[in-house]
């Protein structure tokens, strides 16, 4: 038993209402060269064609259009390799809200410079050797913001499920679903809309094959920390799941895949040659599990949400041109 009240399904679907016309309705894309490798009907939710090119704006709006008045004045810290940084920036803005992002120093260059293009404050730290949840929350409290984190908030990962509600709702019940995992916050809420509107499809969450403490986590029943992975997959380079993301993660996902960086490229070429997609490395987390299972899935409707499409240019062409 968790020590506070979990969201619900009804929280997503506050969600959606309060980003409706805000947040983009992202299209739903197929691929008949991929059907016919897989055997199976494929249907992508392209969060890469996301408002800053990425899921994460869904929940960092719900969460500041939530915000009191005094909330909106003194202003939101956040902490984010990137696409949580983004969401909360261009929201901020929308929402005329002070913004400060705490930043790692490897954070891609087009994530940094989008954050600070949205008028946000970048503060930089080292991932390797300092808490950016500390740091965090140090600046939250010095300076009376509010720290809303990139996955282990209510509003957050209700806001993140809105993206599975509306792939539902345009394709209807699938088999399998696949999605990315780094702290969970996509998953877990995505996980409150299968159960409530596809309550028989698997769902799967996909993350590094070198940061696997999602897997560790699920199958030991209690959250496992582990350090940060060295993987491409820079958007799911936590460390460990939430204390509001786990328990809903536990309860509603079937399994918790892996994928290694070979197979991340992999993907990347295919979106990029077949669909003419850029997608970023932990966008190709899903889809990278579902190939290696196109035995099991074979006949089935087969659902997979690319989470982002941000990278830096020379780092996606010189990942794509390299042979997987």
């Amino acid at each position: 038993m968790t020590p506070f009240e979990l969201p619900t399904y009804a929280d997503v679907e506050a969600a959606a209402s309060r980003i409706a016309g805000v947040a983009h309705r992202t299209p739903v894309q197929t691929s008949r060269t991929l059907n016919e490798i897989m055997g199976a009907e494929v249907f992508f939710k392209c969060e890469n064609f996301q408002r800053m090119g990425a899921f994460k704006f869904r929940g960092a709006f719900n969460a500041l259009a939530k915000f009191s008045p005094e909330q909106r004045k003194a202003g939101v810290v956040a902490f984010s390799s990137g696409n949580h940084a983004q969401g909360i920036a261009l929201s901020a803005k929308i929402l005329n809200i002070p913004a400060t992002i705490v930043m790692p120093h490897d954070a891609p260059a087009a994530k940094v410079a989008a954050t600070k293009g949205y008028g946000a404050t970048v503060v930089m730290f080292d991932r390797y050797t300092e808490d950016r949840e500390a740091i965090g929350r140090r600046i939250a409290d010095e300076q009376g913001l509010t720290l809303i984190p990139s996955y282990d908030h209510p509003d957050v990962l209700s806001g993140q499920g809105t993206a599975a509600k509306e792939l539902f709702e345009d394709v209807g019940a699938l088999d399998y679903l696949f999605m990315p995992l780094g702290g969970g916050g996509l998953l877990s809420g995505c996980a409150l809309s299968t159960r409530a509107l596809a309550p028989q499809c698997i769902l799967y969450g996909v993350e590094p094959e070198a940061g696997n403490d999602g897997q560790q986590s699920f199958r030991s029943g209690e959250i496992v920390h582990i350090d940060t992975p060295k993987t491409i997959a820079d958007g799911a380079q936590t460390q460990h799941l939430g204390s509001y993301t786990f328990p809903i993660i536990h309860r509603d996902v079937n399994d918790i895949l892996t994928a290694p960086d070979t197979d991340l490229v992999t993907a990347m070429r295919f979106f990029a040659a077949r669909m003419k997609m850029v997608v970023e490395p932990t966008g190709c987390l899903g889809l990278a599990a579902a190939l290696k299972m196109k035995n099991t899935v074979k006949g089935k409707r087969v659902g997979v949400l690319i989470s982002g499409g941000n990278i830096d240019l020379e780092r996606f062409c010189s990942l794509t041109a390299a042979k997987a």
